[in-house]
């Protein structure tokens, strides 16, 4: 969906006004601008110095930005006409920044940027066979577990197949002893749900992503999965907010599995006490039959379209992706590199925690590309959790995800039956 600048400002203008994060500063005009977010804007100067830029390359000015609101600044930067040179984006916002024509796609010369790269990381980077994002760091969520209760189980590992996963389950929580778990599901996060149907290999959305396809078999497959583990009791009904501490609630038993990204890993060093660090692991996730899918995270790096043809704007991505740079990278932050060349270099390729995550990333599925997105998931944990309370059967609630689906994809069946560019 092509929206004008001025179609967005006015869209934008009910929008809070936001701090003004150092992005309408004078620069001069030869300066190569990088906004970049959290953890990774406060470290890329430092990799830069660590890169030696030749003197032919202008300058580079980083432009930290948090999290929180790098969204809407994104996109009351294109309103405005105040973009930078180079944006960190992640990558369930490439298919909005693509729409309303905010960001170049990769020239020929660029593309080779994303051999030797996760497939499912690059494919939600390409919209319409046309790449327009090149990865630079790369996550995903699996399973982090408690090692000693499942060996007590009689399990090495978590299963990988759904049945003999949930018996693991029940005998881990028999361990437990009562009042205690096996896994979390927070009933406020979409994630687990997502990785369960994208396990199930659930399409998601049908009718070129104008039409939500949660009523499909796939889709109620782990819909009706997922309850049971509510029903079974191996999961309490709660939200993240009612875990006091999930380190300390991990570490008394509370409960055994829970989902999350390789910046758990830190904390899990870092949070729980020594005598707890060799009970724990990390596993792929399960599914039907084997290992199951996840969703392809991490961050990319664009280039926005009021430079597409600066020769020194694609040579500094060139640069942050080079084999040197990543490992750099990775050291200077701990996320984990894009390249599978510098897994092996920085040892990840053979670390028994970090190794699941290679895995799980080639399983990996990329998720659908519309611009509503994040809305229709929000919508469809919001129907899940009220049908773990009892408001809602399997089937209704599939329904009713698909409803509030079809609603927010009203606009974009309407171009699509005008035969407009999307």
């Amino acid at each position: 969906m092509r929206l004008t600048r001025r179609q967005l400002t006015g869209a934008l203008a009910a929008l809070p006004l936001l701090p003004m994060l150092g992005g309408c500063e004078e620069r001069h005009a030869d300066t190569l601008t990088i906004w970049a977010m959290g953890n990774e804007g406060a470290s890329l100067p430092a990799l830069l110095n660590r890169l030696a830029l030749p003197a032919d390359l202008p300058p580079v000015d980083v432009q930290p930005l948090p999290w929180s609101a790098a969204h809407e600044k994104l996109l009351t930067g294109f309103a405005g006409g105040s973009l930078p040179t180079i944006g960190q984006v992640g990558n369930s916002w490439i298919a909005e920044m693509a729409a309303i024509g905010a960001i170049a796609p990769l020239p020929a010369s660029a593309t080779t940027l994303l051999d030797d790269q996760f497939a499912a990381v690059v494919e939600t980077n390409r919209i319409g066979g046309t790449a327009w994002a090149v990865p630079w760091y790369v996550d995903t969520r699996l399973q982090f577990y408690r090692k000693d209760m499942f060996a007590r189980a009689g399990y090495a590992a978590p299963p990988l197949a759904w049945a003999e996963w949930k018996r693991a389950l029940h005998r881990v929580k028999a361990l437990a002893g009562p009042g205690n778990y096996a896994v979390l599901l927070p009933l406020n996060e979409f994630e687990q749900l997502l990785t369960i149907a994208l396990s199930a290999s659930a399409r998601l959305l049908r009718d070129k992503g104008a039409r939500g396809a949660f009523s499909d078999p796939e889709f109620k497959a782990a819909l009706a999965f997922y309850k049971s583990l509510f029903d079974e009791r191996l999961a309490p009904i709660a939200s993240a907010t009612q875990i006091s501490n999930i380190w300390t609630e991990f570490a008394k038993g509370y409960f055994s599995i829970f989902t999350s990204g390789p910046w758990t890993i830190g904390d899990m060093k870092s949070r729980l006490d020594p005598a707890m660090q060799d009970k724990w692991a990390t596993a792929p996730n399960p599914g039907p039959g084997g290992i199951g899918s996840a969703a392809p995270g991490g961050s990319s790096l664009v280039v926005f379209a009021s430079q597409a043809d600066s020769a020194a704007a694609w040579d500094i991505v060139a640069r942050l992706l080079a084999p040197t740079a990543q490992l750099a990278f990775h050291r200077l932050t701990g996320n984990l590199p894009a390249r599978r060349s510098v897994w092996r270099a920085a040892g990840l390729a053979s670390d028994p925690i970090v190794a699941p995550f290679a895995t799980q990333l080639d399983h990996a599925t990329a998720l659908p590309k519309v611009p509503e997105w994040e809305r229709i998931v929000t919508e469809m944990q919001v129907v899940a959790e009220r049908m773990v309370r009892g408001h809602y059967s399997v089937d209704a609630a599939a329904h009713e995800i698909d409803r509030r689906a079809d609603r927010l994809l009203e606009k974009r069946r309407w171009m699509l039956d005008r035969g407009r560019a999307l």
